[in-house]
């Protein structure tokens, strides 16, 4: 189990009971204390969980994290900033042109903006939802990119669907994220999903990140992107001047 997996498996498990400790997740998952306790160590770094002596207790941040893993709520919160940012990124596009869209709240509202619109492009995604608005705009192409899907969640995971890639050329990808800092850059809690982002950044010659304000200096569980990849990152006009230092000409605020 790679240490991304298990740090994730130990929220899953605090999320079924309020605390933990070192000694029953040594059991549990089969490794070290030592290594039980840098995870700890890093998941309570990241207000994933609260550290006590000897364990680990749920955090008020692990609560939430719960709530953000269901889409419909999730494509709720900050409504306005997500709208005010695909409004930014709406120009970006062009006619002819390829494009992909992950199945991020914030893409979303991007995809409504591409339905009104009058562009002609092909679109790919692994957002049902997306998929799901855009196919009947008969100016566009819909691809939908294939993998597992399960309970709230409106993404396909994993990376079943990827060998569509060998035969289209992308121009640009755009994708959200529930984190990003200025020295991991993007990541996300769900390591399926992030394992396709990452392979979606790989192929993408553009990659142009939509992140709201109240993401920035946090990180999640995996990284799926750093900023040397992003040719842009659009957010929304409230972003404190002192963080925007962090990240030189790439973000958009305007």
């Amino acid at each position: 189990m790679y240490t991304s997996q298990r740090r994730e498996k130990i929220l899953e498990i605090l999320q079924d009971r309020e605390s933990i400790s070192v000694n029953e997740l040594t059991d549990m998952l089969d490794v070290s204390q030592a290594t039980i306790r840098s995870d700890l160590n890093y998941l309570s770094k990241n207000n994933l969980l609260v550290r006590t002596h000897g364990g680990a207790m749920r955090s008020k941040e692990d609560e939430s994290l719960k709530f953000d893993k269901n889409y419909d709520i999730r494509k709720q919160k900050n409504i306005e900033k997500k709208y005010e940012i695909a409004n930014k990124a709406l120009p970006y596009l062009q006619d002819g042109e390829c494009i992909i869209l992950d199945a991020s709240s914030t893409c979303y509202e991007l995809a409504k903006l591409i339905n009104q619109s009058d562009l002609k492009i092909t679109v790919l995604t692994n957002g049902l939802r997306t998929a799901t608005l855009l196919k009947e705009n008969f100016n566009l192409t819909v691809i939908l990119i294939g993998g597992v899907v399960k309970g709230a969640s409106n993404a396909i995971e994993g990376i079943l669907g990827m060998d569509i890639l060998k035969k289209i050329n992308i121009d640009i990808l755009f994708t959200s994220a529930y984190a990003v800092s200025s020295v991991e850059g993007l990541s996300d809690f769900n390591l399926y999903e992030v394992e396709l982002k990452n392979r979606l950044v790989e192929v993408a010659p553009k990659v142009i990140a939509l992140v709201d304000s109240t993401k920035f200096e946090k990180r999640s569980i995996a990284t799926f992107a750093t900023l040397d990849q992003l040719n842009l990152l659009i957010t929304d006009n409230q972003l404190l001047p002192e963080i925007k230092e962090h990240y030189n000409d790439l973000v958009i605020i305007e």
